[in-house]
């Protein structure tokens, strides 16, 4: 199964679009690969374009609903997992009708897929002036599973780009040598004419002189070189919320290096790494705990403290408790980052029991146990058998 790609490279848009460009670039995709457009096409061509038309529709149906998305930007595929799939069973829709609820109806007789130059010009056109964005930061904060239990915050030192404080970013201190590039003209895009067999092709590229911002600097501020960016070290708090899992990032938009002339500035990634409990184990939003107890506490029954991320917690043995049989704490374990700010949704805390035998006896403890050996025959229960099947079966 082909690797799931990211919804923003799907509709081909960066992570900061606004809503206008998320349902501009779905109807880009849905116009390109709905499969109404594929019906003469090879097999192999149709199922491409049903493939793409689906894998469209469900990165808009998750950046179109801005709760979806704030989470998806937050925590990427596990934060909406469950939340884009789509009934495909009734077979994929009208095009025309698609196009109406996007737009209202505004643009209306889409009948024989004609006259779809009208919607934007998806054919090119000038462009405008380049708006710079900053260069993303990643790294990496540990935390424990009793702060993964209840949430909490953290503090992180980085190194980023920032706003002169001298020019204020301008470049320059004097904001009258700040001037329109003589390039292009200040539309930060060059056009460039190429004579072909078929005519004459016009193309545009970012351009070279101002990179695209549609300025040049002509007395570079002596502080930041012209750039308009200094280095700074700065700390970030960091909240972590409740139920993370180890490797999942976490985005913190607008954190990460300053971009040049006023531009949009990056974005913080947050790794988060887990570390170790001493005596819990972790799968998913469940914790494993083994304890060991004694031959006679296993008889007689005994209460054990087990530890949990809350504090300890009491568990109480039957008499006749079996090795390997496992207890469950219901709700001790982890809450569901899913879950998060509904109520429950916590997992739960495992406790397998392990009888210890002792090799070595004394006379005295030898003497006692040859008493029982002809009083205390095998004669197991149902748990008891339903649990030693269940055991015979790992050999």
């Amino acid at each position: 199964m082909a690797e799931k790609r990211d919804y923003y490279e799907v509709l081909g848009l960066q992570k900061g679009a606004s809503a206008d460009d998320i349902k501009g670039a779905y109807r880009k995709a849905a116009l390109k690969w709905h499969p109404d457009r594929w019906v003469s096409g090879t097999d192999a061509e149709k199922r491409t374009a049903e493939e793409k038309f689906k894998e469209a529709s469900e990165a808009y149906s998750v950046l179109s609903d801005p709760d979806k998305r704030a989470k998806y930007d937050q925590f990427g595929f596990a934060g909406v997992d469950g939340a884009a799939g789509q009934d495909w069973s009734q077979g994929f829709g009208n095009l025309n009708d698609i196009l109406n609820n996007l737009f209202g109806g505004a643009f209306g007789g889409f009948g024989g897929f004609g006259g779809f130059e009208g919607f934007g010009g998806f054919g090119g056109g000038q462009q405008g002036q380049r708006v710079q964005r900053g260069r993303d930061i990643r790294t990496r904060v540990k935390v424990t599973l009793e702060e993964i239990a209840n949430g909490c915050e953290k503090e992180v030192t980085i190194e980023r780009n920032r706003p002169c404080p001298d020019c204020d970013g301008r470049g320059t201190r004097n904001a009258s040598d700040v001037r329109t590039c003589p390039t292009c003209k200040g539309t930060g895009s060059v056009q460039h004419v190429t004579n072909t067999l078929f005519g004459r092709t016009m193309t545009s590229s970012v351009c070279p002189q101002c990179n695209g911002t549609g300025k040049v600097v002509t007395n570079p501020c002596s502080t930041c070189k012209g750039t308009g960016l200094v280095r700074k070290k700065e700390t970030v708090k960091v909240r972590i919320p409740a139920g993370v899992e180890d490797g999942m990032q976490l985005t913190l938009r607008g954190e990460g290096h300053a971009a040049p002339q006023g531009g949009v500035n990056g974005d913080l990634l947050v790794i988060v790494e887990e570390q170790p409990h001493a005596q819990l184990k972790r799968e998913g939003n469940n914790l494993f705990y083994t304890r060991v107890i004694s031959v006679a506490d296993a008889m007689l029954g005994c209460e054990i403290q087990v530890p949990g991320l809350d504090g300890p917690q009491r568990l109480k043995l039957d008499p006749g408790t079996q090795s390997g049989t496992v207890e469950r704490l219901r709700g001790k374990g982890l809450p569901s980052v899913n879950n998060y700010g509904l109520s429950g949704g916590r997992g739960d805390l495992y406790v397998k029991i392990l009888v210890w035998i002792p090799r070595k006896l004394s006379r005295s403890e030898r003497e006692a146990v040859e008493k029982m050996r002809d009083s205390v025959r095998p004669d197991p229960n149902r748990d008891d058998r339903a649990l030693f099947e269940k055991e015979s079966q790992y050999f």
